[in-house]
């Protein structure tokens, strides 16, 4: 089994999802997920925005966390109304999954959103991403 993550071990940083480390992360969660869902495109016409405009400020957010100064994982939030907000794009490089990173990530996000405002927290994952999933039901999220 794969030793945890110390949280110390991973820092958090303001980032942006267009370009440098954020931008390589988001690609590569968007190559996983086509591959997972068959061709998929998550920046589709049909597809929720979730860019540059809605994970920057002032009402949204992107983080990358690193780990001994290497771009590990990333995550954003992005408003839906004044009190709610989603939680898109985490991501978790895959040589560091199962070792508490994405609890980490997601912890970062949803103190973003607190600091944002918001007071609800929603995120979307597809059947497929079973671990995902568990991670956010024992985090306390239900499905809606």
């Amino acid at each position: 089994m794969p030793k945890a993550i110390n949280q110390v071990d991973l820092i958090f940083a303001d980032a942006r999802v267009d370009s440098g480390p954020g931008a390589a992360l988001a690609l590569a969660m968007r190559e996983e997920i086509a591959v997972m869902y068959d061709g998929l495109e998550l920046d589709g016409e049909r597809m929720p925005r979730a860019g540059p405009a809605e994970l920057s400020p002032p009402h949204g957010s992107f983080i990358v966390g690193w780990r001994n100064g290497d771009p590990v994982c990333c995550g954003g939030v992005k408003r839906l109304d004044p009190r709610t907000c989603e939680i898109k794009k985490m991501y978790v490089v895959p040589e560091l999954r199962g070792r508490g990173v994405a609890r980490a990530l997601l912890h970062a996000l949803e103190q973003k959103a607190r600091e944002l405002g918001y007071v609800v927290a929603r995120l979307d994952t597809g059947p497929k991403q079973v671990r995902a999933e568990g991670l956010y039901r024992a985090e306390g999220y239900l499905e809606v």
